[in-house]
């Protein structure tokens, strides 16, 4: 299935969490946090203006961003997680 953002939505798949801490003891499912990076799957036309122009997004498809561990809203497609989420949610690009 394809889906596509409206407006300054973006769609986003979280990176994987980490199955280990930096000393190398593994993590137990309950223990781990969400993952604060994702990538970016697509996004949609941009914000509408009043001119009736859409602003231009500083995030594209392939980027990896930084969000807050509750942003966005969570959905499965095709039984793979992924977050609709407005493009102001976004804290970083990764670079």
């Amino acid at each position: 299935m394809k889906v596509r953002p409206l407006g300054d939505k973006i769609l986003v798949q979280r990176v994987a969490a980490e199955e280990k801490t930096a000393s190398g003891i593994f993590l137990p499912e309950s223990a781990k946090e969400k993952p604060q990076q994702a990538k970016v799957i697509r996004v949609g036309q941009g914000k509408l203006l009043d001119n009736g122009e859409r602003s231009a997004f500083q995030v594209k498809e392939g980027d990896t961003i930084l969000l807050s561990k509750w942003g966005g809203t969570e959905i499965k497609i095709d039984g793979e997680e992924y977050l609709v989420m407005d493009e102001s949610e976004v804290l970083a690009v990764v670079e």
